[in-house]
């Protein structure tokens, strides 16, 4: 039912560690894990789990589109290695998807300390972003657990659920950018082609966050140019899906 994508980049116990959590869950059918730097990975043998080994490194949006054209599923997961399953929520985000006829979905993300992170924003702004260098939220939502199904403007990509057919239809991640921002921009473009975002605070998931940007000058340039690539690409041509209010019932 559900392929996962999951790109390595030095993580090894965190990925092994995932895998394992994943072959767990009955509805996922097929596990991707791409390497993305030489390094060794301590994997089951397992027939539902997949190696690519990448000759270079590729990007997020790059190795995730490779992983789905190698995906035979009906759903299809794009998750970091740096998630920790905390039980089983892809029953409920399937259940969700289809309900709601949404294009993407994602659970409630925590941090290790078990405080909501910011993975569910307003879309970008200039008027956000300035105010959140100024000690602003940055367009968050103000989730909790147990909320209901909620329609956001975006959710982060540590963690995205979708039907493949919505995937294919919309010709997967943005390679253009070169990190950070392609999971903004699908959701644009899967606002613009009416198909819904959608979040489910009921179920959750363990983020153990490396804030790359924030640490490494080579990450901080990726993220500028990719934020000036998505305000290129979509300046004035946001979508307003205007669903008020947003949280939902099944």
């Amino acid at each position: 039912m559900i392929a996962v994508s999951i790109v390595s980049h030095g993580h090894g116990p965190m990925v092994s560690q995932l895998v394992a959590q994943l072959l767990l869950c009955p509805e996922v059918t097929q596990i991707i894990v791409t390497r993305n730097l030489p390094e060794a990975l301590d994997l089951p043998d397992d027939p539902r789990l997949l190696l690519i080994d990448n000759a270079l490194p590729k990007g997020f949006a790059a190795n995730h589109n490779a992983a789905f054209t190698a995906s035979r599923e009906l759903f299809f997961c794009a998750l970091n290695p740096d998630i920790e399953l905390s039980g089983n929520p892809f029953q409920v985000l399937m259940a969700a998807l289809i309900c709601h006829e949404a294009g993407v979905v994602s659970p409630l993300v925590k941090s290790p300390a078990g405080e909501v992170e910011d993975y569910a924003r307003h879309f970008p702004n200039l008027r956000r972003l300035t105010g959140k260098l100024f000690g602003g939220d940055g367009g968050r939502y103000a989730l909790q657990a147990g909320d209901a199904d909620f329609q956001p403007d975006w959710v982060a990509g540590m963690f995205m659920l979708f039907p493949a057919a919505a995937f294919s239809r919309l010709g997967g991640f943005d390679e253009g950018f070169a990190l950070y921002y392609e999971d903004v921009d699908i959701c644009v473009r899967a606002w613009q082609q009416k198909l819904p975002v959608l979040t489910c605070p009921s179920v959750s998931v363990i983020h153990d966050a490396r804030r790359d940007s924030r640490r490494k000058l080579t990450y901080l340039r990726w993220h500028l140019a990719s934020m000036a690539r998505y305000f290129f690409k979509h300046w004035g041509r946001l979508p307003a899906h205007a669903l008020h209010p947003v949280q939902l019932e099944r």
